[in-house]
């Protein structure tokens, strides 16, 4: 089903060129620093102790980042976008100068939460300004930018950490931040137009803010637990958060059908474009991390190189997803069609995962270097293509809640495959460490991990991709873009 369209869509700017320059240089911010901290942490821990607090660093971050990114998509679409985007700039910079200063790791922690109160702000704004600002013959080009853009963060972000751990200290993970951060404001505050949102007047949904806030903070932590590698999922610290996240979920399913302005409104989740997309953004978070989380892995713990150097190793996979993402950016403009280049993604990922199931501490470099590039060509898609069926399913006043949802899915994505893919990676470490040596049974984990994640995540996804409608953007003169199904 389409959803019926009923505001106009906001004029199309001239020079906007600047301003999205702005907007790519916030998203960078906010995903880069999801994987910069990783390869800092233990320099960190070094210099402020409070080594039993370690995954809290990056779970703080996690937490209140994940959570108020629908949150500022659906405020964004009642408010305007312009306040919530300045909001969310703010809380990040302030968020990571004080990350710079932290003395101790219970600092650290708290400054991390503030820094992503903020960068919740930052990808959803970013990818539903695109849509405000651009006509619908540019927004496949743009989006494959943006999708260019979240590929280079994910890859760039544990090659800085260590760049900058190895040379001028940790807390210039964080202070880098600033520089970037006032000329996003700059920008934003001289050249974005402040439009008003759909809701002046509304009164905002508190309860399902609260509930849902407390739902995904227990998923998350519980998600976070199990991903140690000396809990199981009956454990308590597992169990009972999830537990509690299931029962606060169907309680906030109950207050957003009574609420008049939901802060995640349900009836969007009956469009099967809008749904199906979601979905299939949730399950290639599994093939994304399988990448960029555990390849650097292998190249430290198995081949003995810094974190610099694996960053550089790493670099096909990222200008693969660079490359799937602008290309497919390309074609969407020209053929005014998403689907047939989405459904190619997961073939591209399926190859390059189980081509690295053969992977040793004496695979070639070349070869490695050409699988990682495959499955970044069939991740790249995904960062693009998925954007624009969300964004052309909805109404335009829906436009940042619809971003917002699918940046939140591939979130909690990335957190359930994490937590599934560290007991399996601590389990082959387990049976091979004692035999093989710890060199050979990190290739091994990585060599089972990899492919067990990103194939099973590609071809469910690919189902997902394959049910869904038409797959063509229209345009019809004086009206907004939708998809057609």
């Amino acid at each position: 089903m389409a959803i019926d369209v009923s505001t106009p869509p906001p004029q199309t700017r001239t020079g906007n060129g600047l301003l999205l320059l702005a907007v790519l240089g916030g998203m960078f911010l906010a995903m880069l620093d999801q994987t910069i901290v990783g390869t800092a942490l233990p320099r960190i821990v070094q210099d402020l102790g409070g080594a039993g607090l370690y995954t809290w660093v990056v779970t703080s971050y996690l937490l209140t980042s994940t959570i108020t990114v629908p949150l500022y998509g659906r405020l964004s679409d009642i408010y305007g976008r312009k306040p919530l985007l300045l909001v969310g700039v703010a809380l990040f910079l302030l968020g990571s100068v004080l990350c710079g200063a932290a003395q101790d790791m219970g600092q650290l922690i708290a400054f991390r939460a503030v820094q992503g109160l903020g960068a919740g702000a930052l990808l959803p704004l970013s990818l539903a300004l695109v849509m405000d600002l651009f006509p619908p013959d540019r927004s496949g080009r743009v989006q494959g930018a943006l999708g260019g853009v979240m590929a280079l963060s994910y890859i760039a972000g544990p090659f800085l950490g260590g760049l900058f751990t190895d040379t001028a200290g940790w807390r210039w993970a964080f202070l880098v931040n600033v520089p970037i951060g006032l000329a996003v404001v700059a920008v934003v505050v001289a050249r974005l137009p402040h439009t008003a949102g759909q809701g002046r007047g509304t009164r905002p949904d508190y309860a399902g803010i609260a509930v849902f806030t407390a739902a995904i903070g227990a998923l998350l932590v519980g998600l976070t637990e199990k991903g140690l590698d000396d809990h199981s999922w009956t454990s308590g610290p597992v169990l009972w958060p999830i537990a509690a996240a299931a029962v606060l979920l169907a309680v906030f399913i109950r207050v957003e059908r009574r609420a008049s302005a939901p802060i995640i409104p349900l009836e969007l989740f009956r469009d099967r474009t809008y749904a199906l997309a979601n979905a299939a953004s949730f399950l290639t978070a599994a093939c994304l991390y399988a990448g960029v989380v555990f390849l650097p892995r292998y190249f430290q713990e198995s081949l003995g190189l810094s974190a610099t150097d694996s960053g550089l190793r790493i670099y096909p996979l990222m200008l693969g997803m660079v490359a799937g993402s602008m290309v497919t950016g390309v074609l969407i403009s020209k053929t005014r069609r998403y689907k047939p280049w989405l459904v190619a993604g997961p073939f591209l990922i399926a190859v390059g995962a189980l081509l690295c199931s053969g992977l040793t501490t004496g695979t070639s470099g070349v070869a490695l270097a050409a699988w990682m590039a495959l499955l970044g060509l069939g991740l790249g898609p995904m960062l693009s293509g998925l954007t624009v069926a969300v964004q052309f399913s909805v109404p335009p006043r829906f436009a940042g809640t619809a971003s917002a949802n699918l940046t939140f899915f591939r979130q909690i994505g990335g957190s359930v495959a994490l937590a599934l893919a560290g007991s399996l990676y601590a389990s082959v470490i387990g049976d091979r460490a004692p035999i093989h040596g710890p060199q050979a049974a990190h290739a091994a984990a990585t060599a089972t991990v990899v492919p067990w994640l990103a194939v099973t995540g590609a071809l469910l996804a690919l189902l997902a991709l394959l049910a869904l409608p038409g797959g063509r953007i229209g345009a019809l003169a004086g009206r907004p873009p939708q998809a057609e199904g």
